[in-house]
């Protein structure tokens, strides 16, 4: 053959078809794990769901510098007729352990971050106060749980707060480093081998001769491969030659998950890279000319290497169109191989569902996460803007923000409705495929992690069954959980479900009494006796949920008209009644059976409740709710909620 010959592209294919030739012989699921320390953690992609083995925080933790008071002895106090309390003989600086209660008509000094003494509800701060010779002057009453971040309220021991598959920003870390995580298992990152070829390529730094070209598509490529969570393998310059090009190939298989060329790939006398590649054994080449401008040289190839196949790219010299067709080809491989995910844009528009409340004269920055609430199938409509209202020494909050917005120091409040601008978090946000607001249960952990295993991201927020029950009924979640009991008839959850509602039979979990075991007010008693001494007793203290959840519901029924010590304290989940009661800062509290074996707690039956979820109509048929539906089928999901206490 003239080695002057050009060849010609006889079957130049259309994009999507070269593409189903190459994805046909891959496997893109993604690629094994490994362990690596937590400082080398970020930008990589989880590979196991991460549990929380402790509280955060792991004390009711004081968030200004104050005084640790009982609410009530507050009420009343003004500016014109303070309030007088006892000051205590210790001082609670962070990492201090309360010796003393706080009684009634005392206050025990504490600073920030400082661990709250059993009997105090709330921290009063030091600007709304006077002393004088031991002697506290209240000038401003405090609400029980006032400037108190709760044992649990963060981070419940055994919740769920990180799933296989998310991405490591300096938010997740955090949240890995307050759990005390020094190691982390990720997925592996893909190895790419970047070889460039042509007798006209110098390195850059090289001495440059008329003719040359410097090599910039190896650097491109490099960094692009970083960028997707890849591990570049440069492997240099070869030149036109037929043997070195294949030595080189040998080596890349032998070492990579996918081997990038660059150049050689069009029909002249001078291009030998396809010319080798073809030589090196089956599949061989998928694709060699795609219908792209640019880009119509690209050669797709795979080649079988000790029981794997190794994707090989050949792509176009000249840098655009190598760029263009790593966008388009490989991009999407090393993606899907390190659990990546689309990016989205930076700066939308979104709708508050609520009333925020600020304060004037201070720029506040809000984080939220979004919802969308468009119709199935249609363009994104529009957006709600969840606030996440955990405080500022909250890690899950940040962690689980898909951005923020600013209220402006001379606002006072956001309406309720009001469209707001959220500037978005870092890059690789998208919206989640799958939306659960209501309330929370480890339940609901499993679940969404079988439905992320299929490929569907989740989102959940907790607000509660009656938030969550009337979310969907505005249409701004895909479904909710709801444990809501209708005291007309006794049932629960169905008198609940409006016409716009279908209802999904979820699981059954015990609701009961939890207590410290040994607990002679509580242990071997019958729940008549129980409810009689906690009535009586002023010192058995209870810690309570909030209001709208459905816990909540079930423990106003018990108690009838009756507040006991510690009502007015609210917590937002089962973990969290579960932390103070364990760490004594309260006696008792009602949660699931589960968190209670979980903390070796004592349990006293109330009785089995329905955790359900309600799907907006409008949304029943969406992929990821059709996927979460088969995932409460599911066998072994059904196993798997029965091993951890819920009757399926």
């Amino acid at each position: 053959m003239n080695p002057l010959r050009q060849e010609q592209f006889l079957d130049v294919l259309d994009r999507d078809e070269a593409e189903r030739r190459f994805r046909a012989v891959l496997d893109l699921r993604p690629l094994g794990s490994e362990e690596v320390p937590l400082a080398e953690a970020l930008g990589r992609v989880l590979a196991r769901d991460v549990t929380a083995g402790v509280d955060v925080p792991a004390f009711d933790r004081a968030n200004v510098d104050g005084f640790a008071v009982r609410a009530e002895d507050t009420f009343g106090a003004s500016e014109e007729v303070p309030r007088r309390l006892r000051l205590n003989d210790e001082v609670l600086a962070p990492g201090v352990v309360p010796q003393r209660a706080v009684t009634a008509g005392t206050a025990t000094p504490i600073a920030t971050g400082g661990v709250v003494p059993r009997g105090a509800d709330a921290v009063l701060m030091v600007e709304q106060t006077d002393t004088d010779d031991g002697i506290l002057m209240v000038r401003r009453p405090v609400t029980p749980g006032a400037n108190i971040t709760f044992a649990g309220s963060d981070i419940g021991r055994g919740e769920t707060v990180l799933r296989r598959g998310d991405y490591l920003t300096s938010r997740e870390t955090g949240v890995l480093a307050a759990l005390g995580r020094d190691r982390v298992e990720v997925v592996r990152r893909p190895r790419v081998a970047i070889i460039s070829t042509g007798d006209e390529l110098v390195p850059p730094g090289g001495c440059w001769r008329p003719g040359a070209v410097f090599d910039s598509n190896a650097t491109v490529l490099a960094d692009a491969v970083r960028e997707l969570g890849g591990q570049p393998l440069p492997l240099g310059i070869v030149p036109d030659d037929a043997a070195a090009l294949a030595e080189t190939l040998r080596r890349a298989l032998a070492a990579a998950d996918l081997v990038l060329l660059s150049g050689g790939t069009s029909k002249g006398a001078g291009d030998l890279s396809y010319r080798v590649v073809a030589e090196l054994g089956p599949p061989g080449i998928l694709a060699h000319g795609v219908a792209l401008k640019p880009g119509k040289p690209l050669c797709l190839a795979a080649v079988q290497q000790a029981g794997r196949v190794v994707p090989v790219v050949i792509l176009p010299g000249f840098p655009t169109s190598a760029i263009f067709t790593f966008r388009e080809f490989v991009a999407p491989v090393l993606r899907a191989w390190a659990g990546r995910r689309p990016e989205t844009s930076d700066l939308l528009t979104a709708r508050l569902p609520m009333r925020i409340n600020s304060e004037r004269g201070r720029t506040e920055y809000l984080l939220v996460s979004l919802v969308g609430t468009g119709p199935p199938g249609a363009p994104q409509a529009e957006w709600c803007a969840y606030p996440l209202g955990k405080g500022s020494g909250s890690v899950t909050a940040f962690a689980r923000a898909d951005g923020f917005v600013i209220i402006p120091r001379h606002r006072e409040y956001l309406e309720a409705g009001e469209q707001v601008e959220v500037h978005l978090l870092g890059h690789g946000l998208r919206p989640a495929d799958l939306v659960v607001i209501g309330s929370h249960c480890v339940g609901l952990d499993i679940l969404l992690g079988r439905v992320q295993e299929v490929g569907f991201a989740s989102k959940f927020l907790a607000v509660g069954s009656h938030g969550g029950l009337e979310a969907a009924r505005r249409g701004e979640c895909d479904l909710a959980g709801i444990h809501l009991l209708d005291p007309v008839t006794n049932v629960y959850n169905r008198p609940f479900v409006t016409p716009e509602l279908e209802l999904v039979p979820g699981y059954g979990r015990l609701q009961g009494i939890v207590f410290r075991r040994g607990d002679a007010r509580f242990e071997g008693r019958s729940l008549d006796d129980v409810l009689a001494r906690v009535r009586s007793d002023p010192g058995c203290v209870l810690v309570n949920r909030n209001r709208g959840s459905g816990t909540r519901v079930l423990l106003d029924r018990l108690l009838g008209d009756c507040r006991p010590a510690g009502y007015l304290a609210e917590v937002r989940s089962h973990q969290a009644v579960a932390a103070a009661v364990a760490q004594g800062r309260a006696d008792w509290g009602v949660a699931i059976s589960t968190v209670a074996r979980d903390l070796d707690l004592g349990f006293l039956p109330l009785q089995e409740e329905r955790y359900d979820f309600v799907v907006p109509k409008a949304r029943w048929d969406r992929p990821a709710v059709r996927a979460f539906r088969a995932a409460l089928e599911d066998a072994a999901t059904r196993r798997q909620l029965a091993r951890c206490g819920f009757v399926v």
